[in-house]
């Protein structure tokens, strides 16, 4: 869910931010602090609909301004973003500081993530065929170009960033209400860097590739445990070697659409195209 949401943001609207271990952040924090005062299963319903309106707030109020930046100038300001609300989560009574909130509701199952993993990316690839996705693109493409035809970038961008702020808020959620535990600490700079990874692994601009990118990337890491360490070694390895190699990531902007393999291509004779009668 993270991936995809970020894919959105980096793949598709063009706008390199660092900034979404805040927004996941923030949307486990309104998950643990509701579920421990709202019982089961409003709890988790009631926490993920806060979680899901403080961020859309929030990734709002931050990307008016910082969305009329570019390249490292908005990766630094949406940084410092997410160390803001990281910081501030430490130093508030309600979040238990430092500490960490323990004890919240287990209330989400294997079903439950699978349910939303497939909604998520659902909201997400709709969007990017819709008419403001495909003026997504545009502006990622040539931003000056797509101003000339009037296309209103600003608005744009910051709809594509509120979406992506939202998805990595109801992973937040997830994340709370799956583990039960969560603290300051889980929600740094290197999360953020960690999402960017399966990112750029898997392809930028391919929702299939985060897929492929995030199974496989767990896989290794699950594999080089045992190794200590040495794990981290042999994983920044295994990423240099594929950059290398196949800099646009697994993927590429490949992806996998399950309508390719039962549409079968129209045929038409140039008879059939001359009169007006094949596409």
């Amino acid at each position: 869910i993270l991936s995809v949401g970020l894919n959105l943001v980096v793949g598709y609207a063009g706008q390199f931010s660092l900034g979404h271990a805040g927004f996941m952040a923030i949307g486990a924090y309104s998950a643990a602090i509701v579920t421990q005062k709202v019982t089961d299963p409003m709890g988790f319903w009631a926490g993920l609909l806060v979680g899901i309106l403080l961020t859309a707030v929030i990734a709002l109020i931050v990307g008016l301004p910082t969305l009329r930046l570019r390249g490292d100038y908005l990766a630094i300001a949406t940084l410092g973003v997410s160390e803001i609300i990281r910081i501030t989560i430490m130093n508030l009574d309600i979040t238990n500081g430092a500490a960490g909130i323990s004890g919240i509701p287990r209330s989400v199952t294997w079903i439950t993530m699978y349910v939303f993993v497939v909604l998520t990316t659902l909201l997400v690839v709709n969007y990017i065929y819709s008419s403001p996705g495909r003026a997504t693109i545009a502006i990622r493409e040539d931003e000056i170009a797509a101003e000339s035809v009037g296309i209103h970038t600003t608005r744009y961008k910051t709809i594509a960033f509120v979406l992506g702020a939202v998805t990595a808020s109801i992973a937040g959620t997830l994340y709370a209400c799956y583990f039960g535990v969560i603290n300051p600490t889980q929600f740094t700079f290197q999360k953020s860097i960690d999402i960017l990874v399966i990112v750029v692994f898997g392809g930028i601009g391919s929702i299939s590739g985060s897929f492929v990118a995030s199974i496989l990337l767990g896989l290794l890491n699950t594999f080089l445990a045992p190794f200590g360490q040495l794990r981290t070694i042999i994983y920044a390895l295994a990423l240099v070697l594929i950059m290398i190699f196949k800099p646009s990531g697994l993927m590429g902007e490949f992806e996998v659409r399950f309508g390719q393999f039962f549409n079968q291509p129209k045929i038409f004779s140039k008879e059939k195209v001359k009169e007006g009668e094949g596409e």
